[in-house]
């Protein structure tokens, strides 16, 4: 394979519209660096820092690292600098980052939709606890997420995950970021299609692949076969989504071009059928794209979705099979979206006739400790494995019928349950300002605070409302998709400026997927935040129709009831 990194592409067999100012796309001979970021992956390629952290780093101290690797490369190797203690909200960006860097780091270990065995969870469970002050959080990409790991640590954390088959190999940095599988692949009786090999055939290719490790930013991948969509097909930069072709089978729709953050955008639909066989090569080639003909002179327009909303679909699909599949892709009508609940929280029937159950912890914190503690249950009980999940859960697989009801109490009194409340169950929230240098407002706490309280007082709650928290604009926790979506920033109460949040009200992903409806000047703060929301879904529970989802009552919901002016007695109805 030709090494494209520093080099422009081969010459376009299509017509693919020239940028009017170079916005660095290889593909058109722009190969000079246009910012920093871009100069330091040509000045090394990130991959080679891993030996620098194994050989010197970890053995001088962090003292010895360059600032260059410090900042940059060991985002390749899933290590950023967690948050300086002392520095509130306010300085997030008005510090030089390098004020802001703690001497410790956040560790992102991916799993890619990968089975974990006891041993495994036992494994991720040992290196929180001893490494990294017993924390551990299962986040929205399918990760384990470890602070305050200590550099001279990081090579015997590698050896641990090394032996468990794991690795933080790509989990940050310009890369291919951890994958999203399907949690219940291979097992679940309702799945259209298996997809667990084509992602072990991506990963064996690719990860660590230095043709694959310069993107203009980040890439993240989805992966499903099962017909509720549980990846958040809708919001990565590729995704396949199970679908079944009148003549072929069952296979993979391919979609393109979803992301959130300051510019949300929908992935868009090729509506094509790839084999299980041949998803690999149509991820190279989506993967070709965005690092070809990407942009990369700013960090803010350089995801693919732009490129993808630049270019049109149709136009897209056309570069992928003219330049690098060399074959017409089979066209078939993209699966229709599904209606309600992805997380797989609760027992269910698994093709084998076995169970799988689905665990939640709040808002994705768990601890070294508990992990442990599910190790050691999942191997009393003879459990299968474990997946994490898009949505901060966990779940179970394999587990024998008999056992069910005991295993359910035993994982409750630790803190994961398998019947949680609507209120726990739908709640996410990112790391926040405990640990991440560009969150404004606390995230994890508050949420978890805003969860019991909420159950206090809606304890019976009959339909789910989500809630996303989110510490920055960046949507880690998908913020624009959800029921109530809460971005952190700072507010101003009685003329001081307090932690707070701006609302997002109706975004839904599915059948009805859009972003969250914007009350313009609105917003609520930190300490507010209970009282605000039990204002709004009161008046949703006293206004709504028959069978009317939260999300269709705030799309014609008076402001003054969204913006919890006025609550609405039983009388108002």
């Amino acid at each position: 394979m030709p090494d494209l990194r520093y080099t422009a592409a081969a010459p376009a067999h299509t017509e693919v519209p020239r940028p009017k100012r170079g916005e660095g796309q290889w593909a058109f001979g722009f190969t000079e660096p246009l910012n920093k970021n871009e100069q330091s992956k040509k000045d090394d390629d990130p991959l080679n820092v891993r030996d620098r952290i194994l050989y010197t780093y970890s053995k001088r101290g962090f003292d010895s690292i360059d600032p260059a690797d410090l900042r940059g490369r060991f985002r390749w190797m899933g290590l950023y600098t967690q948050r300086a203690p002392g520095f509130d909200g306010g300085k997030t960006a008005t510090v030089p980052e390098e004020e802001l860097d703690d001497r410790y780091f956040m560790m992102r270990v991916r799993s890619d939709g990968r089975l974990l065995t006891p041993a495994a969870v036992r494994a991720l469970g040992t290196i929180g606890r001893d490494y990294g002050r017993d924390t551990a959080d299962v986040t929205d990409r399918e990760n384990i997420q470890y602070h305050w790991i200590r550099i001279e640590d990081v090579p015997t954390i590698w050896g641990i995950l090394d032996d468990a088959g794991l690795s933080s190999l790509e989990a940050c940095g310009d890369s291919p970021r951890p994958f999203l599988g399907s949690p219940v692949a291979g097992v679940a009786a309702d799945e259209l299609i298996d997809g667990t090999p084509a992602l072990e055939e991506i990963y064996r290719r690719y990860i660590g692949n230095p043709a694959f490790s310069n993107f203009p930013r980040k890439f993240k991948t989805a992966l499903t076969g099962h017909p509720s969509h549980d990846v958040a097909p809708e919001v990565n930069d590729i995704s396949f989504v199970g679908t079944v072709h009148p003549e072929h089978g069952p296979g993979f729709d391919l979609w393109v071009g979803g992301g959130l953050s300051t510019n949300p955008m929908l992935a868009q639909k090729l509506g094509v059928w790839i084999p299980l066989d041949e998803v690999a090569d149509a991820w190279e080639g989506v993967a070709s794209i965005f690092r070809d003909y990407g942009y990369r002179r700013l960090r803010s327009r350089a995801r693919l979705k732009f490129l993808v909303a630049d270019w049109g679909v149709e136009k897209f699909r056309e570069v992928l099979e003219k330049e690098y599949l060399g074959r017409t892709l089979v066209s078939n009508p993209s699966p229709e979206q599904p209606v309600g609940h992805r997380d797989h929280i609760g027992v269910h029937e698994q093709q084998d006739g076995k169970k799988y159950i689905g665990i939640a912890p709040t808002v994705g914190r768990v601890s070294g400790s508990l992990l442990l503690q599910l190790a050691e249950l999942m191997e009393e009980y003879a459990v299968a494995g474990a997946r994490l999940t898009p949505y901060q859960k966990i779940v179970l697989i394999g587990v024998e019928p008999a056992v069910v009801e005991e295993l359910i109490v035993r994982l409750d009194a630790i803190g994961l349950s398998a019947r949680p409340s609507n209120w726990r169950r739908n709640t996410m929230a990112c790391t926040g300002i405990e640990f991440c240098k560009l969150a404004i407002v606390d995230t994890k706490e508050r949420a978890r605070r805003l969860v019991a309280e909420l159950e206090r007082r809606f304890p019976e709650l009959d339909t789910p409302i989500t809630v996303n928290v989110n510490g920055c604009p960046n949507a880690c926790a998908r913020t624009q998709v959800a029921d109530i979506g809460l971005k952190g920033q700072l507010v101003v109460a009685d003329g001081e400026q307090v932690e707070g949040f701006q609302v997002h009200l109706g975004g839904a992903l599915g059948l009805k997927a859009n972003f969250g409806r914007k009350l313009r000047a609105h917003k609520v703060t930190s300490a507010g935040l209970d009282d605000y929301i039990t204002s709004v879904v009161t008046n949703y529970l006293t206004n709504r129709e028959p069978q009317e989802s939260f999300a269709d009552w705030v799309a014609r919901a008076d402001e003054d009831l969204l913006r919890g002016e006025k609550t609405l007695e039983p009388a108002d109805r």
